[in-house]
């Protein structure tokens, strides 16, 4: 049960990134989410919009996981839960160390409980 709690979370988490990403890029609160002036916002907003999508996918899976029959329930946890966990540790090393905390951590957390609980 926790584990599901945690990646009820992390789907959330998604959903929010892709509602700043898609949606409030260039609006103030994405533009202060992510440290943008509104020229460097309109100039990367299509790019940004794509980044949101990818975010809305890794939301979709780890709800389907949360849906789905074990023992495919955790293979899908698995395997969404480590495709957030690799982006988180990407971005972390190339655009801010701050994803490593926001992304990556609660994703190995999620990981750990639902493999050793």
């Amino acid at each position: 049960m926790i584990g599901n709690i945690l990646i009820g979370f992390i789907a959330v988490l998604h959903i929010y990134f892709l509602v700043l990403e898609m949606f409030l890029w260039d609006k103030p609160m994405g533009m202060k989410a992510f440290g943008n002036s509104l020229e460097k916002a309109k100039l990367t907003k299509v790019l940004a919009q794509n980044q949101g999508l990818y975010n809305g996918f890794l939301a979709a899976g780890l709800i389907w996981s949360l849906c789905a029959s074990a023992p495919f329930a955790i293979q899908l946890a698995n395997f969404f839960l480590g495709c957030v966990l690799v982006a988180g540790i990407y971005g972390a090393v190339t655009a801010s160390k701050k994803i490593l905390y926001i992304q990556a951590l609660p994703a190995l957390v999620a990981l750990l409980v639902v493999n050793l609980l």
